[in-house]
């Protein structure tokens, strides 16, 4: 794919066939995320890949501990919830995806198992867990720099024919995420990425969130035009 098709292309995939994805594929598509930009080449990034009956674990945990009300414990801080715009953009992607999956306002059973998919990596085959070392926790350039390697690993899935998530719901249960994928003390969990090959029938994988104009966001300083 030329650079602008996998930008302009790329949607977040929620839905995935159960076929496996090759763990030298996985390792090409991490390869290329890692050319991300760091602060002064920090690189504090790693990656856990798990799959199979290990991430079955994991996705059994969360949910049961989740359904059990047990709070969540998310390693990276959440802040405060959204409000105003950004609220306003939250409810209006899923209100996409709700409509596109058929689940109504009063469905609350429907709008649960959706939230549950969301503990089970969108029932992916792979989950990919991006951490940071420890020793940099408390630094606003570390988390900044997860986010580009991130990015680059889900627009380098798309490159190569998958699908892609980036969620926290997955990580919400932290001591369950960190016992089956065996997690070392010195890393910090930040965010999990569902992966797998896009099941092309599943509704709310055709759903192309709403961006803001470029002219909303941009301010040109210094230009003549």
């Amino acid at each position: 794919m030329q650079f602008d098709d996998v930008i302009l292309g790329r949607r977040s995939i929620r839905g995935y066939k159960p076929d496996p994805v090759p763990r030298a594929l996985i390792e090409e598509i991490i390869g290329l995320a890692m050319r991300a930009p760091s602060s002064m080449n920090t690189q504090p990034w790693n990656f856990y890949v798990i799959t199979g009956e290990p991430l079955n674990r994991i996705r059994a945990g969360n949910t049961e501990r989740m359904v059990a009300g047990v709070p969540q414990s998310r390693e990276f801080r959440t802040g405060q919830g959204f409000t105003g715009q950004h609220r306003d953009r939250q409810v209006g992607v899923a209100k996409q995806l709700f409509s596109a999956m058929g689940i109504a306002r009063d469905d609350k059973d429907g709008r649960q198992d959706w939230v549950l998919r969301g503990f089970r990596q969108f029932d992916a085959p792979v989950c990919v867990i991006v951490t940071y070392d420890r020793v940099l926790h408390g630094s606003d350039d570390t988390p900044f720099d997860c986010g580009a390697v991130a990015t680059a690993l889900v627009n380098a899935a798309w490159s190569r024919g998958l699908g892609a998530v980036i969620n926290s719901q997955g990580i919400m249960q932290s001591p369950v995420v960190r016992e089956h994928a065996g997690i070392a003390d010195d890393q910090v969990i930040m965010k999990s990425i569902a992966l797998g090959w896009p099941d092309e029938r599943f509704p709310a994988n055709a759903v192309v969130s709403e961006r803001k104009s470029v002219e909303e966001a941009t301010v040109f300083v210094g230009f003549e035009n």
